[in-house]
């Protein structure tokens, strides 16, 4: 027995159909002049993924990212797990830059910058074109495609998605054990590796050869991030409705009181979502242009002014000035400003090696023959460069504080840690309330100087 359940007029998902089947979309290319700008942006961040972790800085990796060494390395600078203040500030100048682009300009990361994006329209659409017998036009094959060529062109899917696969992995591993791996052992000897690659592997080829636009539409959250951090003032692309409409085909438009809008419905036929851009700003719109470009080819075809899909803002379409400072944008760009300055005067500040100063074990303190007040610290010294250093550490403060025990320089191996034992000696005068303050001060070898402030315990 049927239910009585109202239809909707049109697609609740542009992936679905009324009955609740996949909607598959084969949208229609439109060359136009954003496509072509697109296109040199695709490119050129296809080519940069591909060569970054060739190149080197400073005798070390532009990227890497060693998960096993805890080591993460970027363009020379490589941060440890004690770098949390650093990477504190770099993940909320991030998410800073992320609201303040989309404050301004949208979805412009979607439609020119994404990953699934760029490689999607870029690599894979265009290859699905040349094997369907659509290349250079797209929308859904006019005839039956041979059995052969849609499994050769999953045989080119499954190349690329290795391809890429073993790119990202060698961010983690570096492109020297990569390249070991792959032509001097078995995946027996290295199953981690080869698992992950495989498993990479698997995810985009589910990606990009099933789910495709449904992860922009479904599984990305920044679609539905974007309602909180757009404004009337932020740069979308939007139909001109008051130019538009009403819509109709025909020559003698004035006669008819028709507006710019023919109707011809090519915005939705080269739509990689598969929505209309007519109905207004929707999450699904990742901001591709390929309606603004197709409009204005067909505008100029009937010899109207282009414009009618065009990037603009809420504010601008309904005929009021938009606002390109406003309060939003300015607090973005302060925070931005302030948390770069901080991040840059911390990283320009930090020396090759860190120091941290713990008490060492048994009673708070002791007094020796003298009566002066001695303590035992351990001192942890990192290593961050890639050869040997020594150390050399004596007091500051207390004045009159002195190293009684324990040695006052410290070898370290590359890359290594080690854990040095000192007594230190301070006159009972200088405590107050059952302590004073230490500053230990430590200098590597190329006189890189690093000051760590310590309590030193004593009597009341």
């Amino acid at each position: 027995m049927e239910l009585p359940v109202l239809q909707p007029e049109e697609h609740v998902l542009s992936t679905l159909e009324h009955d609740g089947s996949r909607r598959w979309i084969y949208p229609k290319l439109s060359k136009g002049v954003f496509w072509q700008y697109r296109r040199v942006v695709a490119y050129v961040l296809v080519a940069v993924y591909a060569l970054l972790p060739f190149v080197e800085i400073g005798g070390k990796p532009a990227i890497l990212l060693d998960l096993a060494a805890r080591e993460f390395t970027f363009f020379g600078f490589t941060f440890l797990p004690t770098d949390t203040l650093l990477l504190a500030i770099f993940i909320v100048t991030l998410f800073l830059i992320i609201f303040f682009a989309t404050a301004v300009a949208g979805r412009v990361w979607c439609g020119w910058a994404c990953p699934q994006t760029v490689y999607m329209e870029f690599v894979f659409r265009p290859i699905e074109r040349l094997f369907m017998g659509t290349a250079g036009r797209g929308l859904k094959p006019r005839q039956a495609v041979a059995p052969w060529r849609i499994a050769a062109m999953y045989a080119v899917y499954l190349v690329i998605c290795l391809h890429l696969s073993n790119m990202f992995l060698a961010y983690f591993v570096g492109v020297d054990n990569l390249h070991r791996w792959i032509w001097t052992s078995t995946p027996f000897e290295h199953p981690a590796p080869f698992a992950i690659v495989a498993f990479i592997t698997g995810l985009m080829m589910f990606d990009f050869c099933y789910w495709r636009e449904q992860l922009c539409i479904i599984g990305c959250p920044y679609g539905r991030f974007q309602s909180v951090m757009l404004d009337r003032s932020s740069c979308i692309i939007g139909y001109d409705e008051r130019r538009g409409e009403p819509r109709g085909r025909g020559r003698d438009r004035e006669a008819k009181q028709l507006g710019n809008c023919v109707d011809c419905h090519l915005c939705v036929d080269v739509c990689p979502t598969g929505i209309d851009i007519r109905n207004g700003l929707q999450l699904e719109c990742i901001g591709c242009a390929q309606c603004v470009d197709i409009c204005d080819e067909v505008m100029d075809k009937t010899n109207q002014p282009r414009g009618l899909i065009r990037y603009s803002s809420q504010q601008a379409l309904d005929g009021e000035p938009t606002k390109l400072v406003r309060p939003r944008t300015i607090i973005y760009l302060v925070a931005i400003t302030a948390l770069i300055g901080v991040f840059v005067t911390v990283l320009t500040n930090k020396v090759p090696f860190d120091v941290t100063l713990f008490r060492g074990g048994g009673g708070s303190y002791q007094t020796s023959e003298s009566g002066a007040i001695e303590n035992v610290l351990r001192v942890k010294l990192v290593n961050r460069e890639k050869t040997d250093a020594v150390y050399r550490f004596n007091v500051e403060v207390p004045a009159d504080a002195t190293i009684v025990e324990g040695d006052t320089s410290a070898p370290v191996a590359p890359g290594a840690t080690a854990m040095h034992v000192v007594r230190i000696s301070a006159p009972r005068e200088v405590f107050r309330g059952g302590k004073t303050e230490l500053e230990l001060r430590i200098v590597n070898e190329s006189n890189q100087l690093a000051i760590e402030r310590f309590f030193l315990l004593g009597p009341y």
